[in-house]
C-alpha cells in the first residue's frame, strides 16, 4: 500500500503545483478559475483511471491465482484419496 500513498502523494502534489501556478498566472480571475476547475477534473479523471486499472490487474492476478490453488488442491486431494486405499 506504500507504493499507493507515494503515488498519490505525487499526483496531489503536482494537482497542487498546477493549481498554484495558474493562481499567479496573469489571466483573468474567470480564466483562471475556468482552467483550475478543467485541470482538477483531468487529474480526477486520470486517477480514477489509474485505480481502475490498478483494481483491475489485482482483481485478475487475485482470480488467477485463486484458480491455481484449486487445481492443485484438487490434484493433491485425489492423490491422497487414491493413497488411502487398502489393497488386500
Amino acid at each position: 500500500m506504500k507504493a499507493g500513498k507515494i503515488l498519490l502523494g505525487i499526483l496531489s502534489g503536482a494537482a497542487a503545483g498546477a493549481a498554484v501556478g495558474m493562481l499567479f498566472a496573469p489571466k483573468k480571475g474567470t480564466e483562471t478559475r475556468k482552467r483550475i476547475a478543467d485541470k482538477s477534473n483531468e487529474y480526477v479523471s486520470g486517477t480514477k483511471n489509474r485505480f481502475n486499472d490498478l483494481s483491475n490487474d489485482l482483481s485478475n492476478r487475485y482470480e488467477s491465482v485463486k484458480s491455481k490453488v484449486r487445481t492443485k488442491s484438487k490434484e493433491l486431494e485425489k492423490k491422497l484419496d487414491g493413497d488411502d486405499k487398502i489393497i488386500y
